[in-house]
Formats: C-alpha cells, structure tokens, sequence
C-alpha cells in the first residue's frame, strides 16, 4: 500500500487526483479497511460563492465608505453591514460549508457518503453488492474534469446517483477495479479455505477397525 497525498492505492489501483481532500477518520473503517481515495464535490461548487464573497464584500465596503456624514451615518452602516453578512451567510458560508461536509469516500471495502452540516446522513454501499458503475459527462463537465457517477447495486433500489464527481470517469473506473480485486479475493479465500478443509480431512486417522 503507497501513501499519496492522504490517498491510499491498494495493489494495482489505478491513481485518481482530487481536490483538497483530507484524511478520514479510521474510527469509521473495519480492522483491515483502507481508504482508496476520499473526495468532495467538484471544486467548481464553490466557485460561485467565492465570487459572491468578494462581490458582496466589495460592495459593501464601497457602500459604507459612501454613506454621507451625519446623525444616521452609523445607523445606516451598521444596516449595510448586518445586510452583507446575512448574504454571505445564506450564498457563501452555507455553501461551502455544504461542499466541505460532503464525503465520497472509496475503500477497499465499500463506498461511503456522508453528506450534512448541523445534522448528518450517511450511505454505505458494499463492493460485494455492486452490479454496476457508470457515469455520464456534458461538453462542461469534459472541459473542468466533472461528471455524474452512477452505481446500481442488488437489493439497494434505485440506483445511486452523484453529481459534481471530480474526474468522474477515473472514479468509475476505480471502483470497477475493486469491484473485480475484492470478488477475486474473496475466491481465492474461498479457495483456500476449501482446501485447508481437504487436506484437514485427509490427515484424519481412518477410524480403528473392531
């Protein structure tokens, strides 16, 4: 297993970039569960509000320094004021606040979502219950390195679908890989397990003869 950039790559798994990822905590992982690749919305989701900081603070700078002398000058800049900071609230720290606490999380066991500010949800999906992961890009999407993932899975109901996957079809293909990896492990286990049973039995005296 190699470390890269807080990314684990198990085996041959293809290496996936992504953006301003961090560390997961491992409280959430089985004993012998390891992180593929861990990633939050596109990057393009906060590009808006960002732009929307600076318009907003711009604006409000300008309209404070503006506000002529008098009895209602402070009045009316602390209105401004209170003004620009319920815009950033609602359109800009909302927002990205959303985009951090928004987890796609690739293990070696399963895929993992946590989505949530003040409350939190959660959807784990096996790799053994996977049946299939596509994904499907516009123009846009092709030009910023984006995409919509989609994974069906048995017994799950409709399939899961994901917008604003960051190099959506590296991912696709990254979790086709541990999909085949852990099906190929899970036989050669079986495998072994079965002939551990054989040869168990083969070493068993014959029963004594009356």
């Amino acid at each position: 297993m190699i470390a890269v950039t807080g990314v684990a790559v198990v085996g041959s798994a293809p290496r996936v970039g992504h953006a301003w990822a961090v560390a997961f905590p491992e409280n959430l992982l089985a004993g012998d569960e390891r992180v593929v690749k861990h990633l939050h919305p596109h990057w393009l989701t906060v590009f808006v509000p960002t732009v929307l900081f600076i318009v907003v603070v711009g604006v409000a700078s300008f309209l404070v320094a503006v506000i002529p002398d008098g009895d209602a000058q402070d009045v009316l800049r602390i209105v401004v004021l209170a003004l620009a900071v319920v815009v950033l609230i609602l359109l800009v720290i909302i927002p990205v606040l959303r985009w951090r606490t928004t987890h796609y999380v690739i293990t070696t066991h399963r895929v993992m979502v946590r989505t949530g500010i003040l409350s939190r949800t959660g959807k784990d999906i096996g790799l053994t219950r996977i049946t299939d992961v596509s994904y499907t890009q516009s123009l846009w999407d092709r030009i910023i390195g984006a995409g919509t993932l989609t994974i069906e899975s048995a017994g799950e109901g409709p399939p899961q679908v994901f917008r604003n996957i960051p190099n959506s079809d590296e991912t696709q293909q990254l979790i086709n890989h541990l999909v085949e990896e852990d099906e190929q492990s899970r036989a050669r286990d079986s495998a072994q397990y079965v002939g551990e049973a054989y040869r168990d039995r083969e070493d068993d005296p014959p029963p004594a003869r009356r």
